[in-house]
């Protein structure tokens, strides 16, 4: 078992440790199915090139559906509407919509075109081999770094909006920026683990730490806690019981978020 999953798992938690970081900006930036969105790009991108007739795995289909998401990033950055009867994630809906038709029309193409949609939504975690792994750590580690290098913007723009507005920052570029950068990273892992899967990893443990902390550094350590334990947990009940593992690791963090919400729930009853 430890030989079958350890590169399954090493993936998951690489995928986990930048996506839960990414998680507290988009819950705190109030666009929470941005990921969702760019995912469902990245997944269209992917199949043009298929079509095209470039292997799945080749550099040339990675960099046609960066490219794919990177338009997505641009277009969801400067459509942005300064107005409160048209929020920003009715524009992200209409992205993902589209993008999610036109996979299905593309794939339709394919004679094998239902599968490789269920592959872009469940991904092949279980299957993930480690060279894929060592290119996905090394285009992480970039993004980590310019992350880093632009924290202070970032989580002033997340969490401060009208400070940062006050002091005139160009927000429609700096949104660019993050959702490129936000961007690269969904299509390295949409590869790999599917919409459905990076969706749960970014977005259900920065809700779970966002019902119980506060701080910063709380955030990020309750969000990878409450990941890693769901993750692995959703990968061994996989091996155990021989069911597909995305899927599986997508409802084991729906489970957990269920529990954390009757935690929240009665804690706010008990007070």
């Amino acid at each position: 078992m430890i030989e079958l999953m350890l590169a399954p798992a090493v993936a998951a938690l690489l995928i986990l440790v930048i996506h839960a970081y990414l998680g507290i900006h988009i819950i705190a930036r109030g666009v929470i199915f941005v990921d969702l969105a760019l995912a469902q790009v990245a997944a269209l991108g992917f199949t043009i090139a298929t079509l095209i007739g470039f292997a799945p795995g080749s550099i040339a289909a990675y960099l046609l559906s960066v490219g794919a998401t990177l338009f997505g990033a641009l277009l969801l950055s400067f459509s942005r509407l300064d107005h409160e009867r048209v929020p920003q994630e009715a524009l992200i809906g209409v992205v993902y919509v589209a993008a999610s038709a036109a996979t299905i029309l593309l794939a339709a193409q394919s004679p094998s075109g239902s599968e490789h949609v269920e592959e872009l939504l469940t991904g092949t975690l279980l299957w993930v081999a480690w060279p894929q792994i060592g290119r996905m750590a090394l285009i992480y580690a970039v993004a980590a770094v310019a992350h880093w290098m632009l924290r202070r913007r970032f989580f002033t723009i997340s969490l401060e909006p009208e400070r940062a507005a006050a002091e005139g920052w160009k927000l429609r570029w700096w949104y660019f920026v993050f959702y490129g950068l936000f961007g690269i990273v969904v299509t390295t892992a949409v590869g790999i683990a599917g919409v459905l899967v990076v969706f749960s990893f970014l977005v259900i443990p920065a809700v779970i730490a966002f019902m119980f902390v506060s701080s910063t550094s709380r955030l990020l350590a309750v969000a990878w806690g409450v990941g890693t334990l769901s993750a692995l947990s959703g990968i061994g009940l996989s091996f155990h019981f021989d069911l597909p593992t995305g899927p599986l690791i997508v409802c084991v963090f729906a489970i957990v978020l269920a529990i954390a919400l009757t935690i929240h729930a009665a804690r706010r009853a008990s007070t």
